[in-house]
């Protein structure tokens, strides 16, 4: 056993550590080959899971429902299907739903969905909708036998007036069916394991597993903080300053924070993470290395989760 894998054993207590990848769908032709060639890069890794992203309507619907066929047809990776319930009838989103199972879907991450014009809008469900995530999760266990994840907020939702409000709806998706939480990302540790405890109080005992985003440019991922309320530390600034020009730098130190943020989360107890990948595998791919997580050596590319060429 390599001297990586026996830190890993030992900081997790000798727990398995767990992956799963989020990805989008792509919009061009060149964005349809990054998309697979990064799956095709971390599928023998052999994740719990890949989620696929999911937008309201139209061609964004279409292309998700695509690339996780694909995902279902060519690799042997457990795909799960973000649902959203954002401007459509209760009808069209069963459409999709039934639409999943008959393709071999098992695995929804269920969502409310952003409002039309955006974050920081008012919500307003559709007339003849899901009235919520938590309508929504309950739906979907009317459907079919559906394992369900659902979004979580360390830092509350934006939209929620108290993390009172925020714990209530979670509660309300996990007493309807969830069976999963994963967290937006956070940057600061100690506010997941505060709203954990807060979630525990609560009596709520399904997985909260942390969505972790590794910073390969800060500038976007300080612009999504601003935009979802997320907390940037200055210390994390402070680790790209100057780097603005330096590509190469700058994913070398953003592999060191984000091994960094999962290494401590590991010795603090947590052996499942999330990584949204935004579609580039070469960074998630070295910090599940350093977590100790290999393809398997007698044939790489061969084992459990390899996409088909």
């Amino acid at each position: 056993m390599s001297s990586d894998v026996e830190r890993r054993s030992r900081r997790s207590g000798g727990r398995p550590i767990s992956v799963s990848f989020e990805f989008f769908p792509p919009k061009t032709p060149e964005m349809e080959a990054t998309l697979w060639n990064s799956i095709t890069r971390l599928a023998p890794l052999a994740p719990k899971f890949v989620s696929v992203t999911y937008g309201a309507g139209g061609s964004t619907r279409e292309r998700t429902h695509a690339t996780v066929e694909r995902i279902v047809k060519d690799t042997r990776l457990a795909p799960a299907a973000h649902l959203t319930c954002v401007a459509a009838s209760k009808g069209e989103v069963d459409e999709v739903v039934r639409g999943y199972w008959d393709a071999g879907v098992r695995h929804i991450v269920a969502l409310r969905g952003d409002p039309p014009g955006g974050v920081g809008q008012a919500y307003e469900p559709h007339p003849e909708g899901y009235k919520s995530s938590a309508d929504l999760v309950a739906g979907l266990r009317r459907i079919a036998n559906f394992e369900v994840s659902v979004s979580a907020y360390p830092e509350k939702h934006p939209e929620s007036p108290s993390f009172d409000t925020d714990l209530d709806i979670l509660q309300a998706k996990v007493e309807a069916g969830a069976t999963r939480a994963i967290t937006q990302c956070f940057f600061d540790n100690d506010l997941y394991f505060r709203y954990l405890d807060k979630v525990r109080a609560r009596g709520i005992d399904v997985p909260v597993v942390p969505g972790i985003l590794p910073v390969s440019n800060f500038k976007q991922a300080n612009n999504f903080a601003e935009k979802t309320g997320c907390y940037m530390p200055a210390w994390l600034a402070g680790r790209f300053e100057g780097l603005d020009d330096d590509p190469e730098t700058r994913k070398l130190i953003a592999a060191a924070v984000a091994a960094e943020q999962v290494f401590d989360l590991v010795d603090r107890g947590v052996t499942e993470f999330h990584f949204y990948t935004l579609n580039r595998a070469d960074l998630v791919y070295a910090i599940c290395h350093l977590l100790g997580i290999r393809p398997p050596q007698n044939a790489e590319g061969q084992g459990n989760g390899q996409a088909a060429a």
